[in-house]
């Protein structure tokens, strides 16, 4: 049996979402996207880039799928270890019912 390990970013009053934009998702009236990024550091950085750098498979939600597939067939420079190693990670869609 493998483990799931969950790696999140979530604020405070719990608000979950990537480090994106802040047109990242703006579903439902959310106005608030990009909240993360004026409170990143290179403590948290290095933590989040060692456990993306270890080996995984990605368990990515809907949304985020959605969000995804419009975003990489504009960037695939296999050049970048960033796009290379999210390009080839298995990834498992889930989805409720």
């Amino acid at each position: 049996m493998r483990k799931v390990n969950v790696l999140e970013f979530v604020s405070l009053d719990g608000v979950i979402q990537a480090p994106g934009g802040p047109e990242e998702d703006t579903s439902g009236g959310f106005a608030y996207g990009g909240w993360i990024s004026p409170h990143s550091d290179p403590v948290s950085s290095t933590a989040i880039r060692k456990q993306m750098n270890m080996p995984c498979d990605l368990l990515i939600g809907r949304k985020t799928f959605d969000i995804w597939a419009k975003f990489w067939p504009q960037h695939n420079d296999l050049q970048n270890p960033g796009t290379l190693r999210s390009l080839t990670l298995q990834s498992h869609v889930v989805r409720f019912r």
